[in-house]
């Protein structure tokens, strides 16, 4: 298809139109400045073969400082050399020439939506996933037997040094119509793309690949999946290896171990890879801002650390000389503050950037602050109260521990069990032994807590997920505003509670003659008084606060994980300012509890006076009259 396969089609040939575009995002998406630093930068470290100025696998991997443990390099190749064809995709893979290249830095940093504006994220999102995938072999191997049959699968390729071979990525080997096939009519960014070279006809004679039939393959998504836990708080001109530098066996698997719980969302277990629409639903569902770290470490092409404003231009006399940046290119960045000022008992710098994936990541590194810990503080209504009331601010709680047996084995959990219905969920997890399986749930809190009286608190904003074994994301629901509560004794049943109504309260003299019934929202988490036990309830139906579970892999299913509490934390999301104001307002209340204990009315009789401050309503019912 060099010539666009029709007398329709434009005189140009694909080369050249995969140039103009090229052109057309340097001159629409980068400043003169930037431009000026990625041309020095692909000057400095081009090979060079047959008169062509290309980067290597090696070159690529080199420059941005890719850790050889995660073994990520021929991935993130392999991702370039498919974009830098953009939209050609029949020239997949692309030698990474100075078009390629600059055309991989404008997709992967975002930037073309000065060029291409329509639908943008969602279809660079599909050219994205094109980028990782092959053809399913397994599933098309008649129809891939009928075009080598044909000679359909000869295509012109790069043969030069750096490419990895003479043919186009098997997903872009052109096919015949099949009937009920879902073909890609709308792809739009190429569309747009073409469009604004007036190259449309070249679209239309069939320069499109049909996702419907490629998968990416799990061992590719996973290596992937590390190297963005890892890169996730980069900053545009901040070297790789301020983390990568020293990569011992204890991190590389705990981001393994991470990557696993994230895949999981995709259903991989049951499947060698991951399919288009399954790909689409959970990066749209649970993470979307799984691939934001692309975008500062692809900026690395954009700045040069030999560049001098003060430089004067040389005359024509002077010899003119090549400058070469230096590797890693950006500037040595001295953070005033870590990315995570301390691990929690769940939270680490890994859990913090799984989180980052669908919570911005701006309001997570350096501004989280440690507030209660069940291990440190005490597992107490009061002491959680104590330490995570007044900080204005939103906030993150995170809950783990391990499944309880079905059947109760004591008195505690038997109390638990009689509090929910009769008939019992099945869990999620499905292995016949869970003993060692640690289920970890947690809580997005935009605003700050308060004790629910009347009625729940929190905002649309509220987020519910699930860090493991499984990766999943609630959104909050229009529906009901049930988003959370906080409950202590005497109100019974009392507990904090994500996706259910204030539990009904019932006097304290009727607790010991009944069991008060626990109504769980369909899609809710619930930790009783004691913070002893949690409950997750998801009902696939839904109409709770909390939208059901979108992951392929989980639609349609109902489950209910009852488990015991072996770490709680609260993380407060703010600066150093909200931290004192809450030192502040706790200080105050302090000394107005002290004083409401010292008021003495002149009787003689301490006792009496509280009973008069009582009815006053100064003291007791909701006020403390001493420190909480």
């Amino acid at each position: 298809m060099g010539q666009g396969g029709s007398s329709e089609a434009p005189h140009l040939t694909l080369e050249q139109l995969s140039q103009t575009l090229a052109h057309r995002f340097a001159q629409k998406c980068f400043s003169p400045l930037e431009l000026y630093c990625f041309n020095s930068v692909f000057r400095s470290l081009a090979d060079s073969e047959s008169g062509i100025r290309y980067w290597s696998e090696t070159t690529l991997c080199r420059f941005l400082e890719l850790p050889d443990a995660l073994g990520v390099g021929s991935v993130l190749f392999h991702m370039a050399s498919y974009l830098g064809a953009f939209p050609f995709p029949s020239h997949a893979p692309a030698i990474l020439t100075h078009e390629a290249l600059l055309k991989v830095v404008t997709l992967l940093t975002e930037r073309y939506g000065a060029v291409v504006k329509k639908r943008g994220r969602e279809t660079w999102l599909r050219e994205l996933y094109r980028s990782l995938a092959v053809y399913d072999r397994g599933v098309r191997q008649s129809m891939e037997d009928n075009q080598k049959a044909k000679g359909s699968d000869k295509l012109g390729g790069p043969t030069i040094a750096g490419a990895t071979g003479a043919q186009g990525f098997a997903i872009d080997a052109p096919e015949d119509d099949d009937e009920g096939e879902e073909k890609d009519d709308d792809d739009e960014l190429v569309l747009a793309a073409l469009d604004s070279m007036d190259a449309i006809e070249v679209f239309k004679h069939g320069e499109q690949s049909n996702v419907h039939h490629s998968i990416i393959p799990t061992d590719n998504l996973l290596k992937l999946v590390e190297l963005l836990l890892l890169i996730a708080p980069i900053d545009p001109q901040e070297s790789l290896s301020t983390f990568a530098s020293q990569l011992p066996d204890e991190r590389v698997s705990e981001l393994r171990e991470t990557a696993n719980v994230i895949l999981s969302s995709f259903g991989v277990e049951d499947n060698p890879g991951v399919t288009y629409r399954t790909f689409n639903t959970v990066v749209a569902s649970c993470l979307p801002y799984l691939f934001d770290g692309l975008n500062p470490l692809f900026e690395h092409f954009l700045f040069t650390k030999d560049f001098d404003l003060a430089k004067r231009k040389p005359d024509a006399t002077s010899p003119s000389v090549e400058t070469h940046p230096v590797i890693p290119p950006p500037k040595v960045v001295i953070k005033a503050e870590p990315i995570l000022r301390e691990s929690g008992d769940i939270l680490n710098p890994t859990i913090l950037n799984q989180l980052s994936f669908f919570i911005k990541g701006t309001n997570l590194f350096r501004r989280l602050r440690p507030l209660y810990s069940g291990n440190t503080h005490g597992f107490s209504m009061g002491s959680f109260e104590k330490h995570v009331f007044n900080w204005r601010a939103p906030s993150l709680l995170l809950v783990s521990g391990t499944l309880l047996p079905s059947s109760p084995t004591n008195t505690r959990e038997r109390t638990l069990s009689d509090m929910l219905p009769a008939k019992r969920l099945q869990s999620s997890v499905s292995a016949f032994d869970t003993s060692n399986i640690t289920l970890t749930f947690g809580a997005y809190i935009p605003v700050p807590w308060k004790l629910t009286h009347k009625s729940c608190f929190s905002d649309s904003n509220t987020l519910l997920f699930q860090l493991s074994p499984t990766h999943d994301v609630f959104s909050a629901s229009a529906f009901s505003t049930d988003y959370a509560y906080f409950n202590r004794p005497p109100t019974h049943p009392s507990g904090v509670g994500f996706g259910s109504a204030i539990p009904h309260q019932t006097s304290a003299h009727n607790i010991h003659h009944s069991h008060p019934h626990l109504s769980l929202g369909p899609v809710s988490l619930h930790l009783d008084d004691a913070l002893e036990f949690g409950i997750f309830t998801h009902l696939a139906e839904g109409g709770g606060s909390f939208h059901s579970s979108q992951l392929p892999c989980r639609k349609g299913k109902d489950w209910q994980d009852r488990f015991e509490i072996e770490s709680l934390e609260v993380w407060g999301c703010g600066g150093d300012d909200v931290a004192e104001a809450q030192r502040r307002e706790w200080a105050f209340q302090e000394r107005e509890a002290e004083a409401r204990r010292r008021i003495n009315l002149g009787t003689g009789d301490v006792d009496a006076d509280r009973e008069l401050l009582k009815l006053a309503g100064i003291i007791g019912g909701s006020r403390s009259g001493g420190s909480m």
